[in-house]
């Protein structure tokens, strides 16, 4: 068994944390393991002011990790599962994908007592997600929704500052960083549904590393997996990223896959949402039968809309 692995991570308080609880978690089940964190800065946390669809989408939170992984840089990264392009460069697999946190959005207002249904028409909510954005249009017309980068804390004091009259983000981090108390409102996936694995990590590594994968082992967490699988999948089949307002959850209960994805336009003006269920075991033909539902029923026109019309 390896005595020391590297971890890498982004810098991101979020990524530390999330980092630090798999090294956690690996010490924890193997007595003797050393693991130290290599933080390493992606492009996606250097473009900060304006849209991440402008400059090649998501993908870029975990590329310049993943590079390091296949120089032998590091030894495991450790992302969030949302970051992460439905298809993996060579070379690179899914070790482990641990158990999931709260998956769903919260909205925290600048007066905390406040609710979705009380924000006045034209209040001013920040995200930088299309997904939110669509979401929240579709749900109120009369919002208005901004563009808001940068970590949580950086969200939380622009939100504080005055810029926003309210922001989303995932209740996830929130709840890793200890700022859950600040949350108005948990938003159900009736309003919001979450993104394609929102709430849960993926531990990625290099192909072949048979002795790491048997070392990952305990923190593999097969309902979340089979979950997130169903959901990559149905983002794969739709051919979308962080530019198109897709959203798609998964569930397992009494034994089956309970499976909600969505389409929106950007305007929120239309919004085609699918639910299927079938057995665990079929995560994968699921998601993508679920995906061709979608675009059958006028998710496809959606997306050529905004492909043609390109990123904001």
């Amino acid at each position: 068994m390896a005595k020391s692995l590297r971890i890498g991570t982004r810098r991101s308080p979020l990524a530390l944390w999330q980092a630090e609880h798999v090294k956690a978690l690996l010490e924890t089940h193997h007595p003797g393991l050393r693991c130290t964190l290599t933080r390493i800065v992606t492009e996606g946390d250097k473009i900060l002011e304006v849209s991440l669809a402008r400059f090649g989408g998501k993908g870029l939170f975990v590329k310049a990790i993943e590079e390091a992984l296949l120089r032998k840089e590091i030894d495991l990264a450790v992302h969030s599962m949302k970051d992460l392009p439905s298809e993996l460069p060579a070379g690179l697999v899914l070790g482990a994908i641990p158990a999931r946190e709260d998956p769903r959005d919260a909205l925290i207002c600048r007066k905390p007592d406040l609710r979705l249904s009380d924000l006045p028409a034209g209040a001013c909510v920040g995200t930088s997600s299309l997904r939110r954005a669509s979401q929240l249009r579709h749900h109120r017309q009369d919002l208005v929704t901004a563009p808001a980068r940068g970590n949580v804390e950086t969200r939380l004091r622009r939100l504080e500052e005055g810029r926003f009259d309210a922001i989303v983000l995932a209740l996830a981090g929130l709840k890793r960083l200890g700022r859950a108390h600040r949350v108005s409102q948990v938003l159900g996936p009736e309003i919001c549904l979450p993104a394609i694995g929102q709430g849960a990590l993926a531990i990625e590594i290099r192909e072949g590393d048979e002795a790491l994968l048997e070392m990952l082992r305990p923190l593999h967490d097969e309902k979340t997996a089979t979950a997130v699988t169903a959901e990559r999948a149905f983002l794969a089949a739709l051919g979308g990223g962080c530019h198109v307002p897709i959203a798609c959850h998964g569930e397992l209960s009494e034994g089956s896959l309970n499976l909600v994805g969505l389409v929106a336009g950007l305007d929120g003006s239309v919004c085609i949402r699918k639910r299927s269920r079938g057995a665990p075991e079929d995560a994968l033909s699921l998601g993508r039968n679920l995906a061709e539902e979608v675009a059958r029923a006028g998710g496809r026109e959606i997306l050529e809309q905004i492909q043609r019309a390109g990123p904001e």
